[in-house]
């Protein structure tokens, strides 16, 4: 099948953000270049997973470079471009920094029709395969994205103290309480 490849090399902005409220919210990655914007839908977890690999991948570039994390890190806070048009849920995601040019590269595809072509097509500049939104950033935009990230991440529920799992307004059912529902004070 025939991709449909979304490059943005050094984009004018690449963030992460959300619609919806805190429990029914979705996440999606963002890129704006001039008068092109391109948004895909991932999940929560998925947003966890790359602001990670990210931090392990500039840790391991400032340690084998030389290079000092930024001490002026100004994350983007402002909400998505609308309109917020989403062209596909991203299936799988690749992290890679290149040595010849100093930049970070994060690649988000759709599903593919299986395992074997997703990994055969992600990171690679085929023609076939499934839809991939590839983004190139300089040093300073990837530690600004991953501020940005974490800051969208934490501003969901509140963890359970007693499990971890997110609370709603009304409490949960807390496995932890054997069951019974666990009604927890947001507002404080």
């Amino acid at each position: 099948m025939s991709r449909q490849f979304f490059f943005f090399d050094q984009p004018r902005r690449f963030v992460v953000g959300t619609v919806g409220q805190p429990g029914d919210r979705t996440f999606f990655l963002q890129a704006t270049d001039g008068v092109r914007t391109v948004s895909v839908a991932l999940e929560k977890s998925q947003v966890t997973i790359l602001v990670e690999r990210m931090e392990q991948l500039l840790a391991e570039v400032s340690s084998r470079g030389g290079l000092e994390p930024p001490t002026d890190i100004d994350p983007d806070t402002e909400p998505l471009d609308n309109p917020v048009d989403e062209e596909f849920r991203v299936a799988a995601m690749g992290l890679a920094y290149e040595a010849e040019t100093g930049l970070i590269v994060i690649e988000a595809q759709a599903p593919a029709e299986s395992t074997e072509a997703a990994e055969a097509t992600l990171l690679e500049d085929t023609e076939e395969g499934p839809d991939a939104l590839r983004v190139r950033l300089q040093h300073q935009a990837a530690f600004e994205f991953v501020e940005r990230a974490r800051r969208v991440v934490a501003a969901g529920r509140p963890p359970c103290p007693l499990c971890n799992q997110p609370l709603d307004s009304d409490g949960h059912i807390c496995p932890r309480s054997n069951g019974y529902r666990r009604n927890v004070n947001l507002d404080v």
